[in-house]
């Protein structure tokens, strides 16, 4: 079953174009849009502000979207990796690894983080109704003394290493493991393909959400030392994407729409959704019982729902669209730079007397905007997009502001 070349239609370049792309692009927005739902929670999570207007709705909707975006974006990190693994070599694997992720990474510590530390000191002072917006730049930025500790914290950087160490992690066992290739290969194939596939994925995943702090899984920005249930939660989806790699048929069968699957997911989701003010209460007499049936649950979720989202792009997003192709070249530079941007603007709109829904679209729209107009002017065709993308691209907004031809230029076309 061994298959290292890509087979046409489902992992070959113009496939992968279609959807595989702009699924991870989807996960990648996605977050953008949870972590701007985060000030409007109606209990207070510890995040930089809290909302005057606030709605249980989107716990609801945390709940949900939390279980699968970041597992659906390592397992296809993990897919992509395979693939640029056997097409380039493993020199040239390491190297881009390290330069797309590993330098976002770094420049990251001393741009991103201090902005994003700058957005939680304006909040608590907002909160307190004492605001200053300078001062707590400053302060954001004099916070860079204090690295390494809390090199993480009021972050998203944490994804971008545990995505490097994974990756050095997976190489590691290849190296030891590469005799046992089809073995591997025919399991994966049968796994993937069983009735109980469901049940068989979500059994260890069940048993690493059931050692987590919190609800779902943790977000392991507290320390540079992993953390072992998240390492092997999302470790285990990249490995998984890695193997599929070898198998690009097998797609088909992790993203396969049926009425069972579907139905499987929404009683998932019913029974997390029944079960979280129970499972937010370790004092409930119930609690035990209650926990193990949640992350039971929550566990059927997380794997239907990326197995759905995948399937939902493979069915609509297998034709070329420019559109789709340009967010999901801009969908890295937009998670990376989204935070400290989400965080001012819930600062700036927390005591705005709006619905809570007018505010996190304007969040979301601003956010967004702001992201692909700075990816299109500063990003796309620069230095920055090489290191980001692997490759410089023609700005999206040429095409609707032209360059004029100079005067030279045009005797020259003339003649």
């Amino acid at each position: 079953m061994k298959s290292d070349s890509i087979k046409p239609g489902l992992g070959s370049p113009s496939s992968r174009l279609d959807y595989l792309d702009a699924t991870r692009a989807f996960a990648l927005v996605l977050g953008v849009i949870f972590h701007a739902s985060l000030s409007f929670m109606p209990v207070f999570i510890g995040w930089a502000v809290q909302d005057v207007s606030t709605s249980p709705v989107l716990s609801y909707f945390l709940a949900v979207s939390h279980s699968f975006r970041m597992a659906t974006f390592f397992l296809l990190a993990g897919f992509f990796g395979h693939l640029t693994f056997h097409r380039r070599g493993a020199a040239s694997f390491l190297r881009t690894r390290l330069v797309r992720i590993g330098v976002p990474f770094v420049v990251g510590w001393f741009l991103l983080k201090p902005l994003v530390v700058s957005g939680w000191i304006m909040g608590g002072a907002s909160m307190r109704g004492d605001f200053a917006f300078w001062p707590a730049v400053r302060d954001g930025f004099a916070s860079l003394s204090t690295l390494p500790e809390e090199l993480f914290l009021q972050t998203h950087l944490w994804f971008l290493y545990y995505l490097l160490v994974i990756t050095g992690l997976t190489l590691v066992l290849r190296a030891g493991v590469k005799r046992w290739a089809a073995t591997a290969d025919r399991v994966v194939n049968n796994l993937l393909r069983s009735r109980w596939a469901v049940a068989i994925f979500a059994t260890p995943l069940a048993l690493l959400l059931g050692q987590m702090q919190t609800w779902g899984v943790d977000t392991p920005d507290r320390s540079l030392w992993p953390h072992g249930p998240v390492l092997l939660v999302y470790g285990g989806f990249f490995c998984l994407g890695w193997l599929i790699d070898r198998q690009p048929e097998l797609l088909a069968e992790l993203g396969r729409l049926s009425i069972a699957r579907g139905l499987q997911a929404a009683l998932s989701i019913g029974i997390v959704l029944l079960l979280t003010p129970m499972q937010m209460d370790p004092g409930h007499p119930q609690f035990q019982l209650a926990h193990w049936v949640y992350v039971s649950s929550y566990a059927v979720m997380m794997w239907c729902l990326v197995g759905l989202t995948i399937g939902v792009f493979r069915k609509w997003f297998r034709q070329s669209r420019t559109w789709v192709r340009y967010v999901a070249d801009s969908s890295y530079w937009m998670y990376l730079i989204h935070l400290p941007v989400v965080v001012w603007l819930q600062v700036a709109v927390a005591e705005w007397p709006l619905h809570w829904s007018l505010k996190l679209g304007f969040i979301s729209m601003v956010t967004i905007s702001f992201a692909l107009l700075t990816y299109d002017l500063f990003v796309r065709s620069t230095w920055v997009g090489l290191i980001l993308n692997g490759r410089r691209r023609d700005r999206g907004l040429a095409r609707w502001f032209p360059r004029r031809a100079s005067g030279s230029e045009i005797k020259r076309h003339l003649g």
